[in-house]
């Protein structure tokens, strides 16, 4: 009946289970893509601009002008990746991006060091969107300030649960959010130009700008500016990773949705730019610059409420890529031997379950640590994806290396196909070129951000990638243990062992016991730790009476302590037998529902935990099931 009941708790909440023949029926197009995989880079446009103009407000309004090369900069070096990200899906259709690319190409650790950056950079986009959503929402409701935290762990846990539920269910409930912000940005840039073409655009006023201290514009400043509104290509990687959830043909949908997602992106982002110089918008602590933009197109009317309502959707959705790739990149990891195993294992719905959950919870306490400041978030940010960015490119200029000079095979034989031999050098260069530029951009933003948190990411990506061996050196001892020779094994005969009974009572489930000790056919004995001599005789005297055969061991413990004269004998028991072992067998009662396990000790289970370490012991716990007495029927009968 428990069981049932939390099966139907199960399928209530995440659904029926998936048979993994009908895995191929759950995976999307390139419309459900773009919201599953692009939501994060499409959103950056919400926060981009504003961080650009963050860093030049230390200057005064008048370098704010300055925002608008910076952000073309900006689009070039999103139009390189898309291009050379584009060949990545072609060259490496099962997904994997950085991780797969630098492993097949550089090396074991080059991989490990883009897999430890990736993952931390799909924890911050989930904590940077979600702080920044909220954000978008204390900008329309100012009682919402000093809430953002408690907030922000309420859209975690909202995600987090619709994607336990399975990538295209989650998929088909966030693509009509996406859209939705795309359509409402989209007609706001439209209407914001036609209006400043006619001359009805007109700047906005009563904005408090925030204060920073003054600084003369230098060279280093403006890549500071640079930097941080390299925040809108941050994503750019994440279809690469996930290229197994597109149905066929994968690599040409994917590449489709990159397409996609960069030219949305790079118009809107220029958009937006061009609109908030116009308008005059100032980084501000109480109002967002697209909140600036929009109120100066709208007003406060409803457009303005939709357009807030699409940012902040489409905030909140941007941790849906995360969700969608780092519990993909855990699985590779965990796939390797860099990971907990666990974190390969898809649940029943075909998602990798853990995590999904482990996400959740490492952006949660990132939110609390900085009290969902999307500011100081975002300096911890961009460095490793730009790290994982430069390993990935430098990967596939040596994976055309490999083509050109005939030491791999291209995937397709065809002359046209994006991953053939021809041309090898042109798409060489390409990724050569995008190499060069996310490394530049690399140093660009430890230089400048270091002192603002980025040497926090410094010590980081070092210290996740030491974790990531010393789980694998776990993993290769265990291998080596378990591995046997390559012949065939010697059959080691029947081993001498002796069984244990560990006793508290005398009663049917004590029966129970001895009866599966009687039928391994070992010597066997009980053992019962006398805490009082009363019940310990009492004890004694029903052995004798309902057993009746078997000696019963009577060990005493005057501080009424158990594990440690356990421990102790079956430690001297297992001595005088050198080369044998002891079966420990224990009892179980196994109670239905949710209340009732709770009047019942653990000593055995916590017996069981600690026996398991001694060396050449075995430990069986025997259940007995308090189940309407069927167990008893069956003893009587």
């Amino acid at each position: 009946m428990d069981h049932q009941i939390k099966r139907f708790a199960s399928r209530f909440l995440f659904g029926k289970p998936i048979a993994t023949r009908d895995a191929h029926h759950h995976t999307i197009g390139p419309g459900v893509g773009l919201a599953v995989l692009a939501s994060d880079n499409l959103s950056s446009v919400a926060y981009a601009t504003e961080e650009i103009l963050i860093v030049l407000a230390a200057v005064g309004v008048g370098s704010f002008s300055l925002s608008i090369p910076i952000s073309i900069a900006i689009i070039v070096l999103l139009l390189l990746l898309g291009i050379s990200y584009r060949q990545t899906i072609y060259a490496y259709p099962s997904g994997g991006g950085a991780y797969i690319v630098a492993k097949d190409n550089i090396g074991v650790t080059a991989a490990q060091t883009a897999g430890a950056a990736l993952l931390m950079d799909y924890v911050l986009t989930v904590a940077v969107s979600i702080s920044s959503g909220v954000d978008q929402i204390a900008s329309v409701f100012p009682s919402l300030h000093g809430h953002q935290v408690a907030v922000c762990m309420v859209l975690i846990a909202f995600i987090m649960f619709m994607n336990l539920r399975g990538v295209k269910e989650s998929g088909n409930i966030f693509a009509f959010p996406t859209y939705f912000f795309i359509v409402a940005c989209s007609m706001t840039i439209l209407i914001g130009l036609f209006r400043w073409a006619t001359g009805s655009l007109v700047p906005l006023e009563g904005v408090e700008m925030i204060q920073r201290p003054t600084t003369p514009l230098t060279l280093f400043l403006i890549l500071k500016a640079f930097s941080s509104g390299c925040t809108a290509v941050t994503g750019v990687e994440a279809i690469s990773n996930g290229i197994t959830i597109f149905r066929e043909p994968r690599s040409k949908n994917a590449a489709k949705t990159l397409t996609m997602m960069a030219c949305i992106l790079g118009v809107f982002f220029l958009g937006i730019t061009f609109l908030a110089q116009q308008i005059q918008a100032v980084p501000s602590e109480t109002e967002t610059v697209i909140s600036q933009v929009g109120r100066a197109i709208y007003g406060q009317g409803i457009p303005y409420q939709l357009l807030m309502a699409g940012t902040t959707i489409i905030l909140v959705m941007a941790a849906n890529t995360s969700y969608a790739d780092f519990p993909r990149l855990c699985a590779l990891h965990a796939g390797d031997g860099f990971l907990p195993r666990q974190l390969a294992y898809k649940s029943s719905r075909l998602v990798f379950s853990w995590g999904i959950v482990f996400l959740s919870f490492a952006s949660a306490l990132l939110i609390f640590l900085f009290n969902a400041h999307t500011s100081s978030l975002i300096p911890l940010y961009c460095i490793g994806v730009f790290m994982s960015f430069t390993l990935s490119q430098f990967g596939m200029v040596l994976h055309w290396q490999k083509i050109g000079k005939g030491i791999i095979k291209p995937l397709s034989e065809d002359a046209n196909s994006p991953d053939s031999s021809k041309n090898w050098r042109l798409k060489q260069a390409i990724n050569a070129v995008g190499a060069l530029v996310s490394g530049i951009v690399t140093i660009i933003f430890a230089t400048t951000k270091f002192s603002s948190g980025a040497w926090v990411t410094v010590i980081l990506i070092p210290g996740l990638v030491y974790i990531f061996y010393k789980i694998h050196d776990h993993y290769r001892r265990v291998e080596k243990f378990l591995t046997l020779p390559w012949k065939k094994a010697e059959v080691l005969g029947n081993p001498n062992m002796k069984t244990i009974i560990l006793i508290d009572d005398v009663n049917y489930g004590t029966l129970r016991m001895v009866q599966f000790a009687k039928s391994i056919g070992h010597p066997w004995m009980g053992l019962h730790v006398n805490f009082d001599n009363a019940r310990a005789a009492q004890v004694k005297k029903k052995w004798d009476d309902m057993i009746g055969e078997g000696e019963i061991k009577l060990i005493s413990s005057p501080f009424r302590f158990l594990l440690e004269p356990v421990i102790k004998f079956i430690t001297r028991e297992r001595d005088k037998l050198p080369n044998g072992m002891i079966h420990v067998i224990t009892g179980q009662l196994v109670v239905d529902g949710v209340f009732p396990p709770l009047l019942h000790s653990k000593n055995a289970r916590g017996l069981l935990e600690e026996l398991q370490k001694v060396e050449r012991v075995i430990v069986t716990p025997v259940p007995f099931h308090l189940d309407r007495g069927k167990d008893l029927n069956r003893l009587h009968s």
